[in-house]
């Protein structure tokens, strides 16, 4: 795994993005001589184009990103890699587009931009064909031995027995007579040599997953194994890394005080992150405003009451701020005065409301709240006190949430379907506490670009 600005990529997937946009680049060179020769100029010295050629590489690489193209189905499937190349490549041309208006020199021409997509899209559409249809997905697998076989190590065979999870549990040791949930686990003591039997196995990671670690630690074998190049993990830190989730269930207070993370508060990233937030909502303002308009307009026509409603919120280190929204929903929604979770195909959502929702439109109004600092565009979900106040009693370390700004979109957003009860509220905190261990510019670039994919496929608005 290769750690990139505290997140983790696999080393396969950096390799094959890092081919893909050299593929883009000659596919973008490629297009500049086929239409020179057809118009009967000179193509030119390389270092004339350079620019146009880096824009549009760039462009659908961080379009094919938005898309999920690197995520595990768009990694193993062929028939979704292809579907979301296409649009990729789509959404990278519009934006090259756009861009040419403002920058013409930083853009290639009209013909050139359509011999390039054409090119890229059978070059990409190859190079993917040969990764499905050969052993070349094996390189995303990744074979993993567990030192343990009670509950814990069962969780680890059912993350590996996910669909395209990319592990390999390659097998299951019992430290002690104890554990005996994992089927074919091998005990410890039929095993001369541990190191030897990670080798011979060929692991590329051993995880720990005792139940009891307290006096039970193998320390000498953990040792013998870290020094044949083996990494060695344990089990609260394994899942982090695989799911993008701080896992509940296996984290204690100490792991999150002594881990490496919780840094957002650092000053430079403290004041880029703002001075984003400031630029991008006066952008979004303003050319979101149309549709504004356009959205309160049908909200009128097709329900009684306002366009838009206020509704307060929980924000940074707990303090409470309004949220200003487009109003989807009836006007009795909670005629009860009681808050009530939102539910798939809620009946108190109206038939505009279903669009607005589905293509996140009601959200725009929140940009002013983001211009005015109680949000920012990337962080936690904000939630409203009366449910805070009951998930902080049942979900531990709740309340470390609130120690980043809400934002509109998140980690949790673009990873996990809109929550409704307090189990959703639970893998939803998982993935905001990642966030907020993990933060960094580059993460929050990578939840931009999801949350694309998020608009285009809304599988989780409700």
């Amino acid at each position: 795994m290769f750690r990139l600005f505290k997140h983790y990529v696999p080393h396969a997937v950096v390799w094959l993005a890092l081919i893909e946009f050299f593929a883009l680049l000659g596919s973008a060179e490629g297009a500049w001589h086929l239409y020179a020769h057809q118009a009967g100029f000179d193509a030119g010295p390389l270092a004339g184009r350079w620019l146009p050629l880096l824009t549009f590489g760039v462009a659908n690489s961080l379009a094919m990103m938005a898309t999920g193209m690197y995520g595990n189905e768009g990694l193993r499937s062929m028939r979704f890699a292809t579907a979301r190349l296409l649009a990729a490549i789509s959404l990278g041309v519009i934006f090259l587009s756009v861009l040419g208006f403002l920058l013409p020199s930083a853009t290639l021409w009209r013909a050139n931009s359509l011999y390039a997509m054409i090119l890229a899209i059978a070059v990409l559409f190859v190079i993917r064909l040969a990764l499905t249809q050969s052993s070349g997905t094996e390189a995303f697998r990744r074979r993993i031995l567990v030192l343990g076989a009670g509950p814990r190590a069962a969780r680890l065979a059912a993350l590996a027995g996910a669909p395209g999870s990319g592990l390999e549990m390659v097998g299951f040791v019992a430290m002690s007579a104890a554990e005996q949930t994992v089927a074919g686990a091998v005990p410890r003591e039929a095993i001369a040599n541990l190191s030897e039997h990670v080798v011979a196995l060929r692991a590329g990671e051993v995880v720990l997953a005792l139940e009891e670690r307290r006096n039970a630690l193998p320390l000498n074998d953990l040792l013998r194994v870290k020094t044949t190049g083996v990494h060695v993990n344990d089990i609260a830190s394994f899942i982090e890394r695989e799911t993008g989730r701080v896992d509940l269930a296996t984290t204690n207070p100490s792991g999150l005080i002594f881990s490496d993370g919780f840094s957002a508060g650092q000053r430079i990233s403290k004041v880029g992150k703002r001075i984003f937030d400031i630029l991008a909502s006066l952008i979004v303002l303003i050319v979101g405003l149309p549709l504004i308009i356009v959205a309160g307009i049908a909200v009128v026509l097709d329900s009684r009451g306002p366009v838009f409603y206020r509704q307060p919120r929980v924000g940074l280190f707990g303090e409470p701020y309004d949220i200003f929204k487009i109003r989807s929903m009836r006007t009795d929604a909670e005629a009860s005065g009681k808050a009530v979770w939102a539910a798939e195909n809620d009946p108190r959502v109206t038939r505009v409301g279903r669009v607005i929702r589905k293509l996140r439109i009601d959200e725009l109004p929140q940009t002013w709240c983001v211009l005015k600092g109680d949000m920012s565009f990337v962080g936690p979900r904000p939630e409203r006190p009366s449910f805070v106040g009951e998930l902080e009693k049942k979900l531990p370390y709740y309340a470390e949430r609130h120690m980043v700004k809400p934002g509109l979109t998140g980690w949790a957003q673009i990873n996990y379907p809109y929550g409704a009860s307090v189990e959703d509220a639970r893998v939803k905190l998982e993935y905001d506490l990642y966030y907020a261990k993990n933060y960094s510019p580059f993460l929050d670039l990578l939840i931009l670009l999801q949350t694309v994919r998020v608009v285009l496929w809304p599988e989780g608005a409700r």
